[in-house]
């Protein structure tokens, strides 16, 4: 049964850095496509960063300070998050699909079969 757990979400100060993991269960995550997305309250889910066979992209939000990555050998992704604002807060999702997703659907919430439950990552003074 596919499973995802995400972790090392939290409260951080603006300008520090989190490190959130998504680890993989009942699949093998390599060759899979991969994304993170978040939602803030009273907002739609957004696509954060993604990956897959045919490249890597990021929103512009995020560009310069979210770095996504994978380690096949554990099983689970990673989004790294640095120079954090007040506007990063949000619950983030991690997502998976077995099909190669292009620069088209990578963003989009619908691209992706498999999502963990969530992780609350609070930026704020």
């Amino acid at each position: 049964q596919v499973h995802l757990v995400e972790s090392g979400g939290g409260l951080v100060q603006p300008g520090g850095s989190l490190r959130l993991s998504c680890a993989a269960s009942g699949f093998a995550l390599d060759g899979y496509s991969i994304a993170w997305f978040r939602q803030a309250p009273g907002k739609e889910r957004e696509g954060v960063s993604c990956s897959s066979d045919a490249g890597t992209w990021y929103a512009d939000s995020v560009k310069g300070r979210f770095t996504i990555s994978r380690d096949n050998a554990e099983n689970t992704m990673f989004l790294q998050m640095n120079s954090l604002k007040p506007e990063d807060t949000a619950v983030y999702y991690c997502a998976t699909d077995r099909l190669v997703v292009d620069v088209l659907g990578c963003l989009t919430p619908v691209s992706y079969d498999n999502w963990g439950q969530g992780t609350q990552v609070t930026v704020s003074s």
